[in-house]
C-alpha cells in the first residue's frame, strides 16, 4: 500500500472525486492552488456562524444595536464588519415566547453566507425544504427542539433578494456575561431557527 493511499483511505467517495477533479483543474491551469487555499481558509476561519453569533450577542447586550438590527439588518451587521456574498439584503427576525422564526429556501439554497458561512447539507435537502413549510413543528422535533403549543412558528422563505438571520431568545442565567461568552453559546441552527442556544452551558456556569 502506498503512503498516499494510506493517508487518504478514510476519504469518502465524494471526497475522492472532489480531489480528483481539483487535481485535473489544477493541472490544466483552471484553478490556482494558492487562491483555492485562501478561499478555504477564508470560509474556515473568517466567514462562518461565529460571525452571526457575534451579531446575536451584540443584540442581546446592546438595546440600541438591537433596534438598528431589527430596523435595518444589513447596515447593522456591516457595523461589525460582516458583509458580502449572499449577505447583501438581510432581515433579522426576533424570537419571542410568542413567536419562533425558522428559515428555509424552498426553491434552492439561498443562505446568508456572510454571517453563517456555508449552508449545511440538510438545509439544501428537498426533505427539509418541503417539511419546513408543511410541518415546521415536526422539523423542530427532528432537531430535538420542543416548543410550547402556544408558541407560533413562523416560516420565512429565503430568496435571492432577501436572506434572514434569526435572533434567538437569550437564555436565562446569562446576565452579566460578556459578548464573547454569549457568542459561544449561539449555535448556527439557532440562527436558522431549527435549534436553540446552548442553554445547558448557561446553566452550568
Amino acid at each position: 500500500m502506498s503512503t498516499d493511499h494510506a493517508d487518504h483511505s478514510h476519504l469518502s467517495d465524494m471526497d475522492v472525486r472532489v480531489r480528483a477533479l481539483q487535481s485535473v483543474l489544477e493541472e490544466k491551469g483552471f484553478v490556482d492552488p494558492a487562491a483555492l487555499d485562501e478561499l478555504v481558509t477564508l470560509y474556515e476561519h473568517e466567514v462562518g456562524p461565529q460571525n452571526g453569533a457575534r451579531v446575536v450577542a451584540r443584540a442581546w447586550t446592546d438595546s440600541d444595536y438591537a433596534a438598528r438590527l431589527f430596523a435595518s439588518a444589513g447596515p447593522a451587521i456591516a457595523e461589525l464588519g460582516y458583509s458580502g456574498r449572499q449577505g447583501e439584503h438581510m432581515v433579522a427576525l426576533q424570537n419571542t415566547p410568542e413567536t419562533h422564526n425558522m428559515v428555509v429556501c424552498t426553491l434552492c439554497s439561498c443562505y446568508p453566507w456572510a454571517v453563517l458561512g456555508l449552508p449545511p447539507t440538510w438545509y439544501k435537502a428537498p426533505a427539509y425544504r418541503a417539511k419546513a413549510v408543511a410541518d415546521p413543528r415536526g422539523v423542530l422535533a427532528d432537531f430535538g427542539v420542543s416548543l410550547p403549543e402556544a408558541t407560533k412558528i413562523r416560516v420565512w422563505d429565503s430568496t435571492a433578494e432577501m436572506r434572514y438571520l434569526v435572533v434567538p431568545m437569550r437564555p436565562e442565567g446569562t446576565d452579566g456575561w460578556s459578548e464573547e461568552a454569549l457568542a459561544a453559546i449561539v449555535t448556527r441552527d439557532s440562527m436558522i431557527g431549527t435549534g436553540l442556544p446552548h442553554a445547558d452551558e448557561a446553566a452550568a456556569r
